[in-house]
C-alpha cells in the first residue's frame, strides 16, 4: 500500500506540471469549442442566405434542433477525442517512464511494479475525468451562449420537451462514458508489454481504429466489445441516436438489449485487461 501511495505521489506530481497531461485535458474542449462556433457561423450564413433570397420562413419549421442537435454532435465529438487520446496517453505512461529511466528510479524506492501499474491506472482516470467535465461545461457554456434552448417544436407541436431532451443526453453521456476505463486498461496493457513509447502508442491507436472499424464485419460478437459503445471516428454508439432524437427524429429505434449490454459489457473486459496488464509486468524484463 505503501509502494501504491509513493507511486501515486510521484504520477499526480508529474502529471500537473506535464505539458502532455494539459494537453490531454484541454485538446477536446478546445476542438468541441471550435465545432460548435463553426456550426453556429454556418447556420448564421445559411440564414443569411435565405433571408436575401426570400426563403427565410423555410428555416421556421423546427424550432430548437438545431441548438440542440449541434451540443450532443460536440459532445460526441469531445468524447472521441477524449477516447483517443486517453488510449495513447495511458500507452506512452509505462512505456514512456521505461524510456526516460524514471521508471527504474521509483522501482528503485520500493514501489512494486504492480503498485506502479495501479498508480497509473489512477492517475488516467484522473486525467480522463478533468477533461470530460472540462469539455462538457465548456460545451456547454458556449453553445447557451450561441442558441437558446427549448423543447423542440415543429408547425406548432411540441415533439419532445426539455426535460425529456435533458435526460436523454444524460443517458446518452453515461453510456458514452461508461467504456472509456475498458480503452485506459487496453492502453495500460500495451504499454506494459511493448518495448518503447513509441510502439506503445502506435499499436494502441492502431488497434483502437482497428477495432472500431472492423467491428461491423464481427457480427453479432460485436456486441460484446467494449468499442460498439464508445463515441468513436465510426459512431455507433447510445449518443448518435440522442443526437436524431433531440432533432425531432420519431423513427429512432431503440434496443433495450443493447442498452443493458452497453451497461456491464465494458466492465469484464476492463477487468480482464488490468488483471493481465498486472501478469505480465511483474514478470516481462525492464
Amino acid at each position: 500500500m505503501d509502494g501504491f501511495v509513493t507511486a501515486l505521489k510521484a504520477e499526480l506530481y508529474v502529471a500537473l506540471r506535464s505539458n502532455s497531461t494539459r494537453l490531454v485535458v484541454l485538446l477536446p474542449a478546445i476542438i468541441s469549442s471550435l465545432q460548435l462556433l463553426l456550426v453556429s457561423f454556418r447556420n448564421a450564413g445559411e440564414q443569411a442566405r435565405d433571408a436575401v433570397s426570400n426563403q427565410g420562413f423555410s428555416q421556421d419549421l423546427m424550432e430548437g434542433a438545431d441548438a440542440w442537435g449541434a451540443l450532443v454532435d460536440a459532445m460526441s465529438t469531445g468524447l472521441t477525442l477524449i477516447g483517443l487520446i486517453l488510449v495513447a496517453y495511458a500507452a506512452w505512461s509505462f512505456a514512456g517512464d521505461k524510456d526516460s529511466g524514471a521508471l527504474r528510479h521509483l522501482l528503485i524506492r520500493r514501489v512494486s511494479r504492480r503498485a506502479l501499474v495501479a498508480a497509473k491506472l489512477v492517475n488516467a482516470h484522473i486525467v480522463g475525468i478533468l477533461s470530460v467535465m472540462l469539455m462538457l461545461g465548456v460545451a456547454a457554456l458556449i453553445a447557451s451562449v450561441l442558441w437558446d434552448f427549448g423543447p423542440v417544436v415543429e408547425d406548432g407541436y411540441e415533439l419532445i420537451g426539455t426535460q425529456e431532451i435533458h435526460n436523454e443526453i444524460r443517458l446518452g453521456l453515461i453510456l458514452a462514458l461508461i467504456p472509456l476505463p475498458a480503452a485506459i486498461a487496453l492502453g495500460t496493457l500495451i504499454s506494459v508489454s511493448t518495448q518503447n513509447a513509441t510502439q506503445a502508442i502506435t499499436a494502441a491507436l492502431g488497434l483502437t481504429l482497428a477495432l472500431d472499424i472492423f467491428k461491423g464485419l464481427m457480427g453479432n460478437f460485436s456486441a460484446y466489445l467494449y468499442v460498439n459503445y464508445q463515441a468513436s471516428l465510426l459512431n455507433e454508439s447510445y449518443l448518435n441516436d440522442v443526437s436524431r432524437l433531440v432533432r425531432g427524429f420519431s423513427d429512432v429505434l431503440i434496443d433495450p438489449s443493447a442498452l443493458q449490454l452497453n451497461q456491464w459489457a465494458p466492465w469484464p473486459q476492463m477487468l480482464a485487461l488490468i488483471i493481465a496488464s498486472l501478469i505480465i509486468v511483474q514478470y516481462r524484463k525492464l
